[in-house]
Parts: structure tokens; sequence; C-alpha cells
């Protein structure tokens, strides 16, 4: 779990969405897409590690892949892997303004 390279392929992506954005405004958490394989411990030092900050607690979903129509044949969208991170009192992570 120390090794720099583990720790920046857990997280894949931010959520960007309504839902997550009121979420980072009112109850300072963050969502983002992460690796399927990945534990709540490595979530945690992933994020204090790339963006700074002070992690209270982890809550992951495994999210089902939509079933999807590709002309005639029924296909299936990837299933992933979705992290909600609540951050200490104060402290905020920027998307925008991070490099």
């Amino acid at each position: 779990m120390s090794d720099p390279y583990t720790l920046y392929t857990v997280l894949e992506a931010p959520r960007i969405t309504e839902k997550a954005t009121k979420c980072q405004e009112t109850d300072n958490q963050v969502t983002f897409k992460v690796q399927r394989s990945a534990s709540k411990a490595q979530i945690k030092a992933a994020v204090e590690k790339m963006f700074d900050v002070k992690v209270v607690g982890v809550q992951t979903v495994n999210v089902k892949g939509k079933a999807k129509r590709f002309g005639r044949t029924m296909g299936r969208r990837k299933d992933w892997k979705k992290a909600i991170v609540r951050l200490e009192e104060g402290q905020a992570v920027d998307f925008y303004q991070h490099q």
C-alpha cells in the first residue's frame, strides 16, 4: 500500500453529478469512481496523499452495469465501484484547481 503507483491507480475519476456536488457542499463528502479491487484503507490513503486532506470515513458501493441494447443484441455495461469519502470539517477537494 505504500507503493505510490498503487495509490495513484486506485482512484479512477471523480464523480461530478448533481447529487455528488450537493453532498460535497453540504456534507463535506467527495465521490470517486475507484478500482473494483480497492479496499477502503487503500482509498483513504490515496485520497489523503493525492489531495493533502484528512479523511474521516469511506463508504463504498458496487454499482451494477446497465443492460443496454446494441442493435438486435442485448449487451451490458461494465460493473464499477463508487467510493464516497467524508472529509474532516473545514477541508475540501477542488477538482478544478488540482493538477
